[in-house]
């Protein structure tokens, strides 16, 4: 997997430099511009429900979503100048949700900051016939104090927000950038590009080769990007940072790879019906309509 996490949603930083050889985050990022507001939807053109026929099912190379798959991820940033300590945990779970007729794969993300909860967040997932991987919404819980703080939430089809691509089906270099999701009522805009091929990374779970790197950015915040390091067969198993705007500096690293005990996945549904069911009463105006959530 990703993420992973989407520049507003939470997915990712480095602890140390693993190995000697790693492939490390890059901070020099002077040439990057900002990119034309027209761009905006790019991605969401070529969005077709129809085009999505077990939408659940994802096997991208660089996006596996397998059911009772839990990423862990270990690193730094920084949160108004002072450095955190960051760790992110990802599952895949084997709960659904139609998203304008397509079936959707959930997954949940869990984001701690100096080992205190600070966001949790259900994200919704499909793949397309031809391999792309969408990302249809979020729903996350922000906290403070262990309270409920912001759900700045985004579905597509609700209050002008779209899908957008999370992985392409065959990402190359010289490949235009693309929406990751556009969601104007909160300001979600993030962008995506292929910062380069063929890297070779460690991390304290395996050493990958042929990675592919991304670079992700929000239209809002010029010279600023995450870089988010995807190895075949795997997902994220690396987050940098680039660009000399760039404020938190996340970098991680993969540190585990578990697959779930019966008596855990029926923990995570258990987990992913709460939060799924706590939406329709804290953003009604964009969960209101939409089918809750239902095991494959």
């Amino acid at each position: 997997m990703t993420h992973m996490r989407m520049r507003r949603s939470a997915w990712i930083a480095l602890v140390a430099l693993v190995a000697a050889g790693c492939a490390t985050a890059s901070t020099d990022d002077t040439a990057i511009q900002p990119v034309s507001p027209a761009a905006e939807v790019a991605s969401a053109k070529d969005y077709d429900a129809s085009a999505f026929g077990d939408g659940a099912t994802v096997d991208n190379t660089w996006f596996p979503l397998v059911p009772g798959t839990r990423m862990t991820w270990e690193g730094t940033a920084f949160d108004d100048g002072e450095k955190i300590r960051r760790r992110v945990v990802f599952t895949v779970s084997d709960m659904t949700k139609t998203i304008d007729g397509v079936t959707t794969v959930v997954g949940l993300d869990l984001d701690y900051n100096d080992d205190e909860l600070g966001e949790q967040e259900i994200m919704f997932f499909a793949q397309d016939d031809g391999g792309n991987v969408w990302l249809f919404g979020e729903y996350p819980e922000e906290y403070e104090d262990g309270e409920i703080a912001k759900t700045p939430a985004w579905i597509h089809g609700f209050e002008g927000a779209k899908a957008g691509l999370a992985m392409k089906a065959e990402p190359a270099m010289g490949d235009a950038d693309y929406a990751q999701g556009w969601g104007p009522k909160i300001g979600w805009n993030d962008r995506a590009s292929v910062y380069a091929t063929g890297e070779d990374t460690c991390t304290p779970v395996d050493c990958y080769g042929d990675v592919l790197v991304m670079r992700e950015f929000g239209l809002d915040l010029p010279g600023a990007s995450q870089l988010k390091y995807y190895a075949p067969g795997v997902g994220t198993v690396r987050i940098g940072w680039t660009g000399p705007n760039e404020e938190e500096q996340e970098e991680m690293v993969l540190v585990s790879i578990e697959r779930l005990t019966a008596e855990e996945m029926d923990e995570l549904r258990q987990t992913v019906i709460a939060q799924d069911q706590r939406a329709y009463d804290q953003v009604p105006e964009v969960y209101g309509t939409t089918a809750p959530v239902a095991q494959r």
